[in-house]
């Protein structure tokens, strides 16, 4: 096995090329690689795009044009913890444009149906907070959220 970690492979329905320029328009560290395209043996018309390879942050994907058989659900998503409600934003309103879709407590779908959630690493401090009334004032807030606003997430957490 190599020991370059892994690399997660993301179907799509004639969507990899599109859907690899906009993951590496979002997220900095990034890059296309390698493109493969269908041959005559297809299943896929010969010469349209089969995979790209791209990498988002750092982290090595492969995009596949696999059809139509398999969609995304929320029973996979990424995690994008943010250094502060700038980059929240930045993530947020980058992944919900043109199509993208808001959900509950800091998770979305972008264009292409992957869900992501966009949350501040502090978050995770507050609602892990050894003071259970402080943890759960916490939680409860940001179940009431769809983007996370750390700001008010800070209230709550300190009492006001």
């Amino acid at each position: 096995m190599s020991t370059d970690g892994f690399t997660t492979c993301l179907w799509f329905d004639g969507q990899a090329e599109e859907a690899a320029d906009f993951y590496v328009s979002v997220f900095k560290n990034s890059r296309i690689g390698r493109v493969g395209r269908y041959t005559e043996a297809g299943p896929g018309p010969a010469g349209s795009v089969m995979v790209v390879e791209f990498e988002a942050n750092g982290q090595k994907f492969v995009a596949l044009n696999g059809g139509p058989q398999f969609t995304f659900s929320e029973a996979v998503s990424f995690q994008i913890a943010c250094a502060d409600q700038e980059e929240v934003d930045h993530y947020w309103n980058r992944l919900t444009e043109d199509g993208g879709e808001a959900g509950p407590c800091g998770w979305l779908k972008d264009r292409f149906g992957l869900s992501w959630q966009v949350f501040p690493s502090r978050l995770i401090d507050m609602i892990a907070d050894p003071d259970p009334v402080k943890a759960a004032r916490t939680t409860q807030a940001m179940y009431a959220m769809s983007k996370i606003d750390l700001a008010a997430l800070e209230k709550v957490y300190a009492g006001e």
